[in-house]
């Protein structure tokens, strides 16, 4: 799920920042006014760990849940942004897991994304509770690797010389099924499971309190 450096345009990097620092400036506003930077310290253990553990699927690639949906039903879509945002910062960093010239179009795919159709997803079917959870981890989950797909397959449509792409060199006929198939049958059912154990474990103990 990781961009990494050099796979993405200048153009399209800036770009990229352009549209996620209003999002990391406003969530932040919201935790800080809050007061629950403690709990956002939690938080972001919490998706860095999830993000960790790379599961590997036949084709000689792995992946992995994000964990992003999840908070966002836990504690809203703005809050689960803010701690996306200091989880990647932090791979890009210090483990060069992603990059930091990718960084603002990682935090669209993985903090973003996910965070907002996670929880659109949750309220629209929250009446059948159980089903609710894993599809808001399934579907956010499907929506973020569409999100990757489509901004990797743009690269060689727009930057190349001549024949030759600058960057990413594979189109949407590639990058779509690539990203897609294998989040439609390992992980996003992956992330639906996560949601559905941690939210019906979260709900069983409020109703036993």
């Amino acid at each position: 799920m990781h961009i990494p450096d050099g796979f993405l345009s200048p153009e399209t990097c800036v770009a990229s920042y352009a549209v996620a620092f209003p999002f990391v400036y406003y969530s932040f506003k919201r935790v800080i006014r809050e007061e629950h930077l403690a709990r956002l310290g939690v938080l972001s253990a919490l998706s860095f760990v999830v993000m960790m553990i790379n599961i590997p699927i036949p084709g000689g690639t792995s992946g992995h849940a994000l964990g992003t949906s999840l908070l966002a039903i836990l504690f809203g879509p703005w809050k689960a942004v803010a701690s996306l945002s200091v989880v990647l910062a932090l791979q890009a960093i210090i483990f060069g897991d992603g990059g930091v010239t990718t960084y603002g179009a990682n935090l669209i795919t993985m903090g973003i994304i996910p965070a907002f159709v996670g929880y659109w997803t949750w309220l629209i079917t929250r009446k059948r509770e159980k089903l609710s959870y894993f599809l808001s981890g399934y579907v956010s989950l499907v929506f973020s690797s569409l999100i990757a797909a489509l901004i990797l397959g743009l690269q060689p449509m727009i930057f190349h010389h001549g024949a030759l792409p600058l960057y990413f060199p594979y189109g949407f006929k590639i990058t779509v099924p690539a990203m897609l198939v294998p989040s439609l049958l390992f992980f996003a059912p992956l992330e639906g499971i996560l949601n559905l154990a941690v939210l019906s474990y979260i709900k069983k103990n409020e109703k036993g309190n």
